[in-house]
C-alpha cells in the first residue's frame, strides 16, 4: 500500500517535468491563466469578506470574548485551505476542461509518439468544448452528492473528530478521478468506467490525488497545480492502464 501511494505521488512530479517539453508547454498557458485568476479572486474575496464579518460582529461581543479574534483567524485559514482551495481547483477545472483534454493528449503523444487521438485545429477544440463541459458538470454532481453529507459530519459532536481525515481521503480520491478523466476521456472512457478502473489501483490513485491536494495549499505552487496534475495523471494512465 505504501509503495503504491508513493508511486501515485511520483506521477505528479513526473508530470511537472513534462510541462515544459516542446509540444506541451503551449497547452499549459490558458489553464494556467484560468487557475491563476480564480485562485487570486478566491483568496481576495475570502479575506475581504471574512475581515468584514470580524469587524462587524466581533465588537458586539463582551470585552472578555474579544480574544476570539485570535482563534477565528486560524480557524478561517485552516478551513479556507482545506476546503476553499480544493473547491476553487474544481471550479477552475470546469472552465479549463477542453484545454486540459488537449494538454493530456499532448503529454500522451510525447510519451508514446503517434498515439494522438485528434487533431489540434480550431474545429476539434469546438467539438470538444460541449462534451468536456457536460462531463465536468457530471463530475461536479458526483462531488456534491457525496461532499455535502460529509461536510455535515463537521458539526456532529464526536464524529467531527474524524471528519477532517475523511474529507482529506475523499478529496484525494475525487482529485484522482478529476484529473485521470482527461487522458481517459480522450480514449472514450466514460466517467463510470473511469471510477471502476481507478478502484483497481485505488492506492496509486489516492497517492496522486493526495499529492495534488497537498500542492493546493503550497503558496505559488497552487497556481500551477492544475496543469501539473493533468500531466501527472496522463503519465499514470499510460503506465498503469494503457500499457496493461
Amino acid at each position: 500500500m505504501i509503495r503504491q501511494l508513493f508511486n501515485g505521488a511520483l506521477y505528479v512530479f513526473r508530470g511537472l517535468k513534462l510541462l515544459f517539453k516542446p509540444g506541451i508547454r503551449l497547452f499549459i498557458i490558458l489553464p494556467l491563466i484560468i487557475n491563476f485568476m480564480l485562485f487570486s479572486v478566491f483568496i481576495w474575496l475570502g479575506i475581504t469578506y471574512f475581515s468584514e464579518l470580524i469587524n462587524e460582529y466581533l465588537p458586539r461581543l463582551p470585552q472578555y470574548l474579544q480574544w476570539l479574534e485570535w482563534l477565528l483567524w486560524p480557524l478561517f485559514i485552516v478551513s479556507f485551505v482545506l476546503i476553499g482551495f480544493y473547491c476553487c481547483l474544481l471550479l477552475a477545472n470546469l472552465f479549463a476542461a477542453p484545454f486540459n483534454g488537449m494538454l493530456a493528449e499532448a503529454v500522451e503523444n510525447h510519451i508514446t509518439p503517434g498515439t494522438s487521438t485528434s487533431s489540434d485545429n480550431c474545429l476539434t477544440i469546438i467539438k470538444q468544448l460541449v462534451p468536456a463541459l457536460i462531463n465536468e458538470v457530471h463530475k461536479l454532481g458526483y462531488f456534491c452528492l457525496r461532499a455535502l453529507p460529509l461536510l455535515l459530519l463537521f458539526i456532529i459532536p464526536g464524529v467531527n473528530i474524524i471528519a477532517p481525515v475523511l474529507w482529506i481521503i475523499f478529496s484525494a480520491w475525487l482529485l484522482a478521478l478529476e484529473f485521470a478523466d482527461y487522458p481517459m476521456s480522450n480514449h472514450g472512457i466514460l466517467f463510470n468506467d473511469l471510477r471502476i478502473k481507478l478502484k483497481e489501483k485505488r492506492f496509486i490513485a489516492l497517492g496522486l490525488g493526495g499529492t495534488v491536494l497537498l500542492l493546493t495549499i503550497v503558496p505559488v505552487i497552487n497556481f500551477f497545480v492544475m496543469p501539473i496534475a493533468v500531466a501527472g495523471a496522463t503519465v499514470m494512465y499510460v503506465e498503469e492502464w494503457k500499457k496493461t
